[in-house]
């Protein structure tokens, strides 16, 4: 729970304020019960505080609705939905919206370079695993994305948030 309270918090929270231009989608597969998403989004996001336990509450709280058919997302407050599905749902909706979409590795292209070309995509989506490696039927579905590097050393998923916002924000 820890690294995906992390990963809101470094996604969203800013000074005095929400990134309104970020969404964040967590995929909670692998305990019991059916796969489902839940998905921040910032523009509309209201009511959550930036510290770790009130966003380990707002999760809480959705692990205890039944998860909703795939696709169909259900908003529990405001800005925060959530759905039934994983990574497979996750990557057809984004190609469907026109998202750039990119899978964080050391082995990847420098961010820097990325940037570099001056690509203005407004739909930008980053693909990031947890505490473990992606699963093998994870990894056959993002084989063909471009790989970004953030150095060469593997970081904690919110650092690399933070590290791509300044990436971004600088540009």
């Amino acid at each position: 729970m820890d690294v995906l309270v992390r990963a809101v918090n470094a996604a969203l929270f800013i000074s005095h304020g929400i990134r309104d231009d970020t969404h964040i989608t967590l995929h909670l597969c692998g305990g019991p019960g059916a796969d489902r998403r839940i998905w921040f989004n910032g523009q509309t996001l209201a009511g959550v505080r930036p510290d770790e336990r009130s966003i380990a509450g707002q999760i809480k709280a959705i692990l205890k609705q039944p998860v909703p058919p795939i696709g169909i997302f259900e908003e529990i407050t405001q800005g925060i939905f959530h759905t039934g599905g994983n990574l497979a749902e996750t990557l057809e909706e984004w190609d469907r919206e026109g998202v750039e979409m990119h899978v964080l590795e050391v082995a990847g292209i420098s961010v820097d370079e990325l940037l570099a070309k001056g690509e203005e995509s407004t739909r930008i989506g980053f693909l990031l695993s947890d505490d473990q490696p992606f699963t093998e039927a994870e990894c056959s579905l993002i084989a063909n994305l471009p790989r970004i590097s953030l150095g060469q050393r593997w970081l904690q998923g919110h650092s690399c948030i933070t590290i791509l916002h300044h990436s971004l924000d600088s540009r």
